[in-house]
């Protein structure tokens, strides 16, 4: 399997930051051709692809930016629109940076470096934008409003639990859409001591925020499954796949090529089994890293098929009967989850969809 040094002309590496990038272009031997720095924005991107251009050695080009879904989004946006390879380079570690330093042209000759060490078959692009970035938009706010809602959930409880009879049973019941109805209509008696006045205004204010969460999440819920079911036809059929774990399973997988194999998919995902033997014992375990979004959305569709899937019903049965513990099944079911995700995101998922910019 050839490297990428041994198919480019040149590497420019990229250390990026919310003002300005520094950039160094580089020959495939790692060698500095030239540096240059330029300010964050589309007269700094205009600047570099001239300063490329110029600098050169050859045709065949990548570029290697740090950030790619941070500080560097805008210019690898630029560099894609403008005909360049990106790579999606990793932040340097500390035993990478060992007997280096620390500065922006070291960072952005590590860059370099990094992206010549690849395989030519291995090569990591940043994740696509279009629908795929619109769906992790509403990841991100599904997730602030849940942890939002949770926060006064319990504070809401808690003031409930300092009240009389008739609100400590309020506070151990579920805080429906009528309850919370009830306490947003509450009146103050007349006769409440400003303790009493705070405590009332604090549960209105509680009570009318959950509400409004409330319907926030189902706005948030029925929006990613329109988006999920034009990217990926029929994801959502799929027993236990609702859209918000869907929209996970797209919003990690972004392209088609990003993950080669359902195996290397199941890592990203932390669902490959790690080895756990020893001695006479023959066995395997969870996998704690990767993206534990991914792994989390995976275990809730194993949890769902296993309660209500007769199939994987069928499945755990037979299992607990060779002497696997619900744990190990989980572990083989979400393994055999992320192999399906895999199979239907890369035949099904719509290239021109998933991959706008």
């Amino acid at each position: 399997m050839p490297m990428l040094a041994e198919l480019v002309d040149g590497v420019i590496g990229v250390d990026t930051h919310r003002d300005t990038h520094h950039a160094e272009i580089a020959y495939p031997s790692g060698a500095a051709i030239a540096t240059c720095s330029i300010s964050n924005d589309s007269a700094g991107y205009a600047q570099l692809l001239a300063w490329i251009l110029d600098q050169a050695p050859g045709s065949r080009l990548v570029m290697s930016i740090e950030g790619t879904r941070s500080y560097g989004a805008g210019l690898a946006r630029a560099a894609v629109a403008a005909g360049l390879t990106v790579i999606e380079c990793e932040q340097p570690t500390r035993k990478t940076r060992r007997g280096k330093g620390k500065s922006d042209p070291i960072d952005a000759h590590l860059a370099v470096l990094f992206a010549l060490q690849l395989d030519a078959a291995k090569v990591p692009t940043p994740r696509a934008d279009g629908d795929r970035e619109a769906l992790r938009i509403l990841l991100t706010a599904r997730q602030e409003l849940t942890t939002t809602s949770t926060a006064q959930t319990n504070r809401l409880r808690a003031l409930l639990r300092d009240g009389d009879d008739t609100d400590r049973r309020l506070a151990r019941a579920r805080l429906s859409e009528a309850v919370l109805g009830g306490l947003v209509r509450r009146r103050q008696a007349r006769e409440a001591s400003r303790q009493q006045a705070v405590r009332h205004a604090e549960i209105h204010r509680l009570a009318l925020a959950l509400r409004q969460a409330r319907r926030a999440l189902k706005a948030n819920r029925d929006q990613p499954a329109a988006i999920v079911n034009d990217l990926v036809p029929g994801l959502t059929i799929q027993p236990g796949i609702g859209p918000v774990s869907a929209a996970q399973a797209i919003v990690s997988f972004s392209h088609a090529g990003r993950c080669r194999t359902d195996a290397a998919f199941a890592k990203l995902a932390g669902t490959s089994p790690i080895e756990a033997s020893s001695g006479q014992t023959k066995r395997h375990r969870l996998n704690r890293g990767g993206d534990r979004a991914l792994n989390n959305a995976i275990h809730v569709i194993a949890n769902i098929r296993m309660r209500s899937d007769s199939r994987t019903q069928a499945y755990v049965i037979r299992r607990r009967a060779e002497g696997k513990s619900d744990r190990e099944i989980r572990r083989c079911l979400k393994r055999h989850i992320a192999r399906q995700l895999f199979r239907t995101l890369t035949t099904t998922m719509v290239p021109n969809i998933a991959a706008s910019a």
